[in-house]
């Protein structure tokens, strides 16, 4: 324990004496401090690529329903004159022309 707090003040006094020379904008990180700072960085890289990756399935949904679909033709359905008549004949349909 007092190991533990003659680190902390160590750490302050250090702190102190650095600060003036050091920029404003600088990040000081305390050595119990770091794995948490590590896992938020992870975090915050997860969260990122998570975000990546639905924005990119979003925008490949809004390409495929936007690409312009092939109108479809009339089928190909065979058409007889009007002198032809179908005959049913039990389960036989057949054509008769004259």
């Amino acid at each position: 324990m007092l190991r533990h707090t003659l680190a902390v003040l160590a750490g302050a006094v250090l702190g102190a004496a650095v600060s003036p020379i050091a920029p404003s904008y600088a990040q000081i990180v305390i050595p119990t401090n770091r794995n948490a700072l590590v896992q938020q960085n992870e975090l915050q890289q997860l969260q990122n690529r998570l975000q990546r990756q639905q924005y990119q399935q979003q925008q490949q949904i809004y390409r495929e329903l936007d690409r312009p679909t092939v109108p479809r033709g009339q089928p190909d359905v065979p058409v007889y004159d009007k002198t032809c008549r179908m005959e049913a004949v039990g389960n036989t349909i057949s054509r008769v022309c004259r």
